[in-house]
């Protein structure tokens, strides 16, 4: 894995919360903090669908042909990395999805396939995997039913909606098209960044979602429970 990665995935997020730290007023920190203790004690974390679990059917949109991605043509072709990510907006997802892109090719050596999930709008995926050069289907998952299924879902608190549009992240733009005096309750759902392995028998043998949105699993960790995902 060291020949494929000259750091962690960690340590680049690190860097990412370091930097926003040096720049972000004290306030907005400690909120920051706050809705992420919040959402930890929903008890989110828990519902996580669990390794050994029959994994979740889909349909949804692919961001580069406009047709549906179906998860039984998906499997039939190999083990499936699925990975839920907030938004375009999110610079952790951004470095995380970025790292894939650079792992892609050992990825496909093990004959496995990644595919990136989020609740963004269709255009929004247009966007992101030209800007980021992903060579990976981005689907998008509307309202997060999906990511519900997989126990992952949760609305933003109108606390929070007001601390977004303060930092200038229109998700209900993102996600649906639509401004904060339209919004719908769906296009402020969002998922926890997850990441789920799934073998050919649609079993899930590896998932890792935290609330804290600033960790992620490392990939190594992810290719290895691919080794084992016959």
């Amino acid at each position: 894995m060291a020949a494929f990665l000259k750091t962690s995935l960690q340590d680049e997020l690190d860097r990412i919360t370091q930097n926003t730290r040096a720049l972000v007023q004290p306030e907005r920190l400690a909120f920051s903090e706050k809705t992420v203790a919040e959402l930890f004690a929903t008890g989110i974390e828990d519902r996580i669908l669990k390794p050994g679990s029959q994994a979740p059917s889909f349909s949804l949109p692919d961001a580069r042909t406009g047709k549906q991605v179906h998860s039984s043509d998906l499997i039939a072709l190999g083990p499936v990395v699925l990975k839920f990510f907030r938004g375009r907006w999110c610079p952790y997802c951004v470095t995380e999805l970025e790292t894939w892109r650079d792992l892609n090719s050992e990825l496909r050596s093990r004959g496995a396939l990644l595919v990136a999930i989020s609740p963004q709008a269709s255009r929004q995926n247009v966007f992101m995997r030209d800007q980021h050069t992903l060579p990976f289907p981005l689907l998008t998952d509307a309202g997060c039913r999906i990511a519900e299924q997989f126990g992952i879902a949760y609305t933003v608190t109108p606390e929070q909606r007001r601390y977004f549009q303060s930092i200038l992240v229109n998700i209900p733009f993102n996600n649906a098209g639509l401004n904060y005096h339209n919004a719908t309750e769906d296009s402020w759902r969002l998922p926890l960044p997850g990441t789920f392995v799934i073998n050919r028998q649609n079993i899930v043998t590896f998932a890792e979602a935290h609330a804290d949105f600033r960790v992620r699993p490392e990939p190594a960790d992810v290719l290895q429970a691919l080794d084992t995902a016959t």
